[in-house]
């Protein structure tokens, strides 16, 4: 049973503007947090992991709650978008469909009409689900600061569990994808104590498509969750699969390479052992499943 009935009590902002949210944040740094869904924030709080005394809605900023998207520019999703929503987004269907599968693993829908894919990736946990497919697509962060608005490439982003380049008056405005390659297969598979809703034990997504600067004539990228300190893209799986025609033995190899690259830990939901070992079987599933996509 939860030893707290309810919130902390928090005095509640809702800044106009990035620069008057900004500035709030700088000001009470230590204080302050940045909402949008709080799915995350109000269980810390409620568990009092997290007791702030300033809560700053930043969900109505210009932008936040947009998708956008054209042959050029690739797809912005505002950092306010809902997970439902990006799932059910036409462009989003047609062009990142490994995006809106790993979004449909989180949790429930009810509570998908809360969560955010920025909020998944701002929480930093290792166990994020669209992080895997948000690193392989190439994301990259629009966030504003101190200086205005500037780009973050996603693949420096995670700095520990929980840990981010994100400094105090940072605020992630949305993130951007360039249309990917033509021909481009995913596959996401999580590893859980149950079917729905729970944190992955294991988490592994794969993506590929054909790339005539290959001796294989494909190109492979892979990404694990819950098995290092941050989420994980294993550059061997792409140097595997790249560098010789994929066979059922070269897809083993990657899947091996895999499981060798991650370094997992002990804790409540799966032995560090059990993990490396689901890491290689999912990483072949995975593959193959991407592989035999291509293929048809």
């Amino acid at each position: 049973m939860n030893a707290y009935p309810g919130l902390p009590e928090f005095d509640y902002l809702k800044p106009d503007t990035y620069a008057e949210a900004s500035e709030f944040l700088v000001a009470h740094a230590g204080e302050a947090r940045p909402f949008i869904g709080g799915t995350d924030l109000f269980v810390q709080m409620r568990d009092r992991v997290l007791r702030p005394k300033y809560l700053v809605d930043v969900k109505g900023l210009e932008g936040m709650d947009e998708i956008s998207f054209d042959n050029s520019q690739g797809l912005t999703i505002g950092a306010a978008v809902n997970m439902n929503r990006l799932i059910a987004a036409p462009e989003v269907i047609e062009h990142y469909q490994i995006l809106a599968e790993a979004a449909q693993s989180v949790a429930s829908y009810q509570l998908r009409t809360r969560a955010t894919i920025v909020g998944n990736i701002c929480n930093a946990s290792p166990a994020g689900d669209t992080i895997g497919a948000s690193l392989l697509l190439d994301g990259m962060l629009n966030i504003y600061g101190g200086q205005g608005m500037r780009q973050e490439p996603l693949s420096t982003f995670f700095l520990g569990p929980g840990e981010t380049i994100l400094q105090t008056g940072d605020i992630v405005a949305s993130i951007q994808f360039l249309l990917p390659p033509d021909g481009l297969k995913g596959k996401y598979i999580k590893l859980g104590r149950n079917k729905l809703s729970d944190l992955s034990i294991v988490g592994v997504t794969a993506v590929g498509y054909p790339d005539a600067d290959t001796k294989s004539g494909l190109h492979f990228k892979l990404a694990l969750a819950s098995v290092a300190p941050v989420p994980l893209v294993v550059e061997q799986v792409g140097e595997i699969l790249g560098s010789t025609p994929v066979t059922e033995e070269t897809l083993k190899g990657a899947a091996e390479a895999a499981m060798e690259a991650c370094t997992p830990i002990d804790d409540v939901r799966g032995s560090a052992r059990y993990r490396k070992l689901m890491v290689r079987n999912l990483s072949l599933n995975a593959l193959r499943d991407v592989w035999h996509k291509l293929r048809k």
